[in-house]
């Protein structure tokens, strides 16, 4: 668990998208650590159409305890973000209570339905897809743009993946939508910059599921790709040249530094966070 600092992002304000468990709950105690008050989102509760739970709304409290622990205000907000006005409610309360928004991270995401060829996709699952993990980020952006606009101050990060940069074999709409976020980042990052809000993208690859943060996406990719449960950590590691997979606190750091003023100057940028898998 974090350890409470000096704050980075000591008087501001974030909303982080997908923050029951997994990469959110990461990043949202990161950024509890260097003093960010929050907004938690999370659908908190299962679709019928994806194949395994996600985040609960037990969980969701959960992760706004250990910020509050950590000395900041949290509130879990549950919403959907293939909902605008969901979304639209979110960053009002956010507004509501602080008055500004200064950090967006938009971390919601599924990694299945997968686990099959193109041809056998049907437009449902492929909807479902492109629906939380591009249109789900890009209703958020649409949400607080206008008001990071208004500040003239702003850091959006988007968490695609290895799968916005890279294809991989029976993903075509997860990889099809990673790729349109990394789109959409360049895209509005441009939009945004005269007003010195920042967009950036960050691109993990195999990141393990650590019990802390309650992650599974690793598990779940693995059982689309039918990888023994057992065997999956061990299966993954091999494609690694670091030889590990990726700590959920190395990609919150990076989200940490997206969102501080160390990053003043980067906008439209893709990073990666993969021990070096996509260099290959």
């Amino acid at each position: 668990m974090p350890e409470p600092t000096p704050g980075r992002l000591a008087g501001r304000t974030a909303i982080i998208t997908g923050a029951a468990r997994g990469l959110g709950r990461a990043c949202a105690t990161a950024f509890a650590a260097q003093g960010a008050d929050l907004v938690l989102v999370d659908v908190a509760h299962d679709l019928p159409d994806v194949p395994y739970p996600l985040g609960s709304a037990s969980q969701l409290t959960h992760t706004a305890k250990l910020c509050a622990e950590l000395g900041v205000a949290a509130y879990p907000v549950e919403a959907d973000v293939r909902d605008l006005d969901a979304v639209r409610a979110a960053v009002a309360l956010c507004l509501d209570r602080f008055g500004r928004i200064d950090v967006l991270v938009n971390n919601a995401g599924i990694a299945a339905p997968s686990g099959k060829p193109v041809h056998e996709i049907s437009e449902a699952e492929w909807q479902l897809m492109l629906d939380v993990d591009l249109s789900g980020p890009w209703r958020m952006v649409s949400a607080v743009g206008a008001v990071m606009c208004r500040q003239r101050a702003g850091s959006i990060v988007n968490v695609a993946s290895t799968a916005g940069l890279v294809g991989y074999r029976h993903f075509a709409g997860y990889v099809a939508a990673k790729h349109g976020l990394v789109g959409l980042t360049r895209a509005a990052a441009l939009d945004y910059a005269p007003l010195k809000v920042r967009v950036n993208a960050l691109c993990p690859g195999s990141v393990r599921d650590d019990p802390y943060v309650e992650g599974r996406m690793l598990a779940e990719i693995a059982r689309s790709l039918e990888v023994p449960v057992a065997e999956h950590e061990e299966t993954f590691v091999q494609a690694q040249p670091m030889n590990a997979l990726i700590e959920p606190d190395s990609v919150a750091q990076a989200a940490l530094w997206l969102a501080s003023d160390e990053s003043s100057q980067v906008t439209g940028s893709v990073i990666t966070v993969d021990g070096g898998f996509t260099t290959r």
